[in-house]
């Protein structure tokens, strides 16, 4: 019996345990297992065990969970945990424009390059030190003392490039270090 789920049904495979379905192709599933990540499972695999989304609601007194408030949980923790770069848009008056080196010695050349390209490594780089600042947050094995320590690091990282916040269109974006008077 071929199995017909669809994405945000769950599917029990007999080695990996119950897995969500986010893709379906003609041959086989791509699942999301929670220790395991994505992987692609052949249709053909014996024992899978199918349990649509209708069944698969989990319920509270208070509240069910859907398949939106689902998404919209994925995509916080998305957000929040993974190396995945949100669009961050740079200022209207830089675009187009050019960062340019000029060595102090008038005999080398200056570096050119252009200011978007400036621009998405230093987002890359606040994006990264975010995602190291919930890993140390997270950490098991560290204490709170030590997490502490830390977390002033990334603060004081964060502050030492605020100078670049003149790029960025949105405020939401900036660095923001230390608020010490």
């Amino acid at each position: 019996m071929e199995i017909t789920a669809k994405p945000g049904d769950i599917i029990k495979h007999p080695l990996y345990g119950k897995g969500t379905v986010i893709k379906v192709e003609a041959t086989f599933f791509t699942l999301n297992f929670p220790n395991r990540g994505n992987m692609d499972i052949s249709k053909r695999t014996e024992d899978l065990e199918w349990i649509p989304a209708s069944e698969n609601v989990i319920e509270s007194s208070e509240e069910e969970l859907t398949y939106s408030k689902l998404e919209s949980t994925l995509r916080n923790l998305l957000n929040n945990f993974s190396d995945i770069q949100q669009i961050v848009p740079i200022g209207e008056k830089w675009q187009g424009g050019t960062l340019i080196l000029q060595p102090a010695d008038k005999s080398l050349k200056p570096k050119e390059i252009p200011i978007e390209t400036f621009f998405h490594k230093i987002v890359m780089v606040r994006d990264r030190i975010r995602v190291m600042e919930q890993q140390i947050n997270s950490h098991q094995q560290l204490s709170d003392a030590d997490k502490v320590d830390l977390q002033q690091y990334i603060t004081r990282m964060y502050g030492s490039l605020t100078t670049f916040n003149v790029l960025f269109k949105e405020a939401n974006h900036y660095f923001v270090g230390d608020k010490k008077s």
